[in-house]
């Protein structure tokens, strides 16, 4: 009973400081430490130190890495392998040394200096991705040196592991044959899971796929992973080492993307937990009574590591800024170092001050990395003293088109902008863009198009592409957040130019519009009608009537296109959920309220809903006349979110 009222209070607090943060835009990981704090033994002590959290909060870590390796194919894994080798082990292997060389300088011994370097030397392979994924930065350069830093370094953790406990003082066993057993073990277990996420895996999820069955496909994704992990940790290797190999074995299966989704939710969950579990370690008594030596400690050590890892990638043969970027963000200390240093303490290696004094720092130094890693790379530039394109001269239009009027502004000269603009020239219609990545503005400048460098955000850059004098701006970069403060921006300045905005579905529609735009096109629903048309054409319906049901839609801003009914599988947020329209069939039983009340009497409008189609003894009416009668077992078809849809329905059974 102790037990369960222990995890209700932390779920509690982690739900209300979670929703708190999200509603201040600070990072979630942030809120998940400080939940840790405040239920942990050095906060309101709501947490039973006799409850072991960590080892099942450990699976979070393992699931992170199943799903980093479904994005990892064996033969990226192996173009990368410069990187994860001559970057990582120079970073961990320099990293040990610094740090065991001034540890020792400041009086701990050979063996405990030695740990506090293996412990700094390693980076949080769980806020790292996470946040690089959530950024959408793993696809950068620096992003991808990061991970291969990463890899190496979660292998590293193996031969720690193996020699601290041989570093304790009534400890005499061999160094040297530990560890060559280990690497025999290692390459043992790596063949395994080869051969059997080769040849067995992809047979056994064919297995499964046919059978059809959601419930059976999640479990056995579970299975696998945790199947994957056990072993490597049965041979002495890390958990989440185990579970990255599985995961790049399947992801070059068809089932890459189902296996992430499955296991997306209990991967989020779980490293929540862990991330409460790293708070809970953190000792605020520490901060108070020696502050001072808590924030040098974190401040060397990430200078130290940033230094490291910027001169490491460098020399691999990588940019900059590239370099600087993936230095700052694999400066933190890492959650392995927590595992490492509550063995050290248990053979006696470490002192329990130093042991206070690391994980200090270190809960700091992860508390603080999404900060850096969303400003990772605006630093690296500057430190790099580069800009990847000279973008000096891309905010002036050429001579030529000074005195532009009654022209189209394109906001973003992606494949969309410059799909409108090649039909804009067709036309003979003049037109001016704003993309902001400098180097596909400096090759449509140079092949003579009308390109601005910079944010359409920027009231400097509307007033240099003469807004004032534009017939039309269209916004084509589909982030709707983004597209919605371009429409805040450009209504501020022109409020009579008609907008024109790209949205890649509809569940943004309303607010779109209402922040100013005219028109909203959404890719869902135009591909939709454009696929109808088809489908009518072939199946005999005259062209002249396809044509006219498409601009009808059109005309009424795809208004029967909206709606459509929810499915079990989405991969929206319950928040998007609640945003978007969706379509529910409401049959009216012989008590119901609306029985022998007309459509139009009813009201639904004031409610917010609309009424696609009534079915009536098999036959559907297409939008039914606001005098037409409903009566028991009519099928009433109403549009509208969720919310509003299930209030009306309460409506038209039981009435006000």
């Amino acid at each position: 009973m102790i037990a369960h009222l222990e995890i209700l209070a932390i779920l509690a607090c982690a739900v209300l400081i979670v929703f708190v943060f999200r509603k201040l835009n600070l990072p979630a990981i942030l809120a998940y430490l400080v939940a840790g704090v405040l239920v942990g033994e050095h906060g309101l002590a709501l947490s039973n130190e006799h409850v072991d959290y960590e080892h099942f909060a450990e699976l979070g870590i393992v699931f992170l890495l199943f799903t980093l390796g479904l994005e990892f194919s064996l033969p990226r894994l192996l173009a990368m392998r410069h990187l994860v080798l001559a970057v990582g082990s120079l970073q961990v292997l320099i990293s040990m040394a610094f740090i065991m060389v001034v540890s020792m300088l400041f009086g701990l011994s050979f063996a405990a200096s030695f740990v506090v370097g293996g412990i700094l030397a390693l980076s949080s392979t769980a806020i790292v991705i996470k946040q690089l994924s959530e950024t959408g930065a793993m696809k950068r350069k620096s992003g991808q040196i990061s991970v291969a830093v990463l890899l190496f370094q979660d292998v590293a953790v193996v031969p720690l592991l193996i020699i601290i406990p041989l570093l304790a003082p009534q400890n005499e066993g061999s160094m040297f044959i530990a560890l060559a057993w280990a690497l025999i073990k290692g390459v043992f277990v790596v063949g395994i899971l080869f051969f059997v996420g080769k040849w067995l895996l992809p047979r056994l999820f064919n297995l499964v796929a046919k059978v059809r069955t959601d419930e059976l496909f999640v479990l056995t994704t579970l299975l696998v992973t945790l199947m994957a992990a056990s072993l490597t940790q049965w041979f002495g290797l890390s958990m989440a080492l185990g579970a990255f190999l599985a995961g790049m074995m399947l992801g070059e299966s068809e089932y890459k993307y189902q296996l992430e989704a499955d296991i997306r939710p209990y991967r989020d969950i779980l490293l929540g937990l862990f991330f409460v579990t790293v708070g809970m370690k953190l000792d605020i008594s520490l901060l108070l009574a020696s502050p001072g030596t808590l924030l040098m400690t974190m401040l060397a050590f990430m200078l130290a590591k940033t230094l490291i890892v910027q001169w490491a990638a460098v020399r691999a043969g990588e940019a900059k800024k590239d370099a600087w970027a993936t230095g700052f963000m694999l400066a933190q200390m890492g959650e392995f170092g927590f595992v490492l240093v509550a063995l050290a303490t248990q053979v006696n290696v470490l002192a329990n001050d130093v042991a206070s004094l690391l994980l200090g720092a270190g809960v700091i130094s992860m508390a603080i990395t999404p900060y850096i890693i969303n400003n990772a790379r605006k630093w690296g530039r500057w430190l790099a003293n580069e800009d990847p394109v000279d973008t000096s001269d891309l905010r002036d239009l050429p001579e030529t088109t000074q005195s532009l009027k009654d022209h189209v502004i394109i906001c973003g000269f992606g494949r969309i902008g410059q799909t409108v603009s090649r039909f804009l020239k067709q036309e003979h219609i003049e037109f001016v863009a704003i993309d902001i990545d400098p180097l596909r503005t400096r090759k449509a400048r140079e092949a003579g198009e009308n390109v601005l460098f910079g944010s359409s955000r920027q009231t400097e850059l509307l007033h240099a592409a003469h807004l004032s004098e534009a017939k039309l701006v269209v916004i084509a970069f589909g982030e709707d957040k983004q597209s919605a403060e371009v429409i805040q921006r450009v209504r501020s300045l022109s409020p009579e130019v008609p907008i024109l905005v790209r949205t890649r579905n509809d569940d943004q529609l309303e607010m779109l519009q209402k922040a100013g735009a005219n028109e909203v096109v959404p890719e869902s629903l135009e591909g939709a009608l454009m696929l109808v048309s088809q489908v009518l054409s072939l199946s005999g319906v005259p062209f002249s009537r396809v044509v006219r049901r498409v601009q009808r839609e059109r005309k009424n801003h795809y208004n029967h296109l909206h709606g459509f009914f929810q499915g079990e599988q989405t991969d929206m947020s319950p928040e998007a959920v609640e945003r978007i329209e969706f379509a529910h069939a409401i049959l009216l039983t012989e008590d119901s309220f609306a029985n022998g009340h007309s459509i139009g009497s009813l009201d639904l409008a004031s409610r917010r809903v609309s009424v696609i189609a009534l079915k009536r003894d098999g036959v559907e009416i297409d939008e039914p006349d606001n005098n037409t009668l409903l009566q028991a077992q009519d099928t009433l078809v109403l549009r509208g979110k969720p919310r509003r849809v299930e209030r009306t329905e309460r409506y038209l059974h039981e009435g006000d």
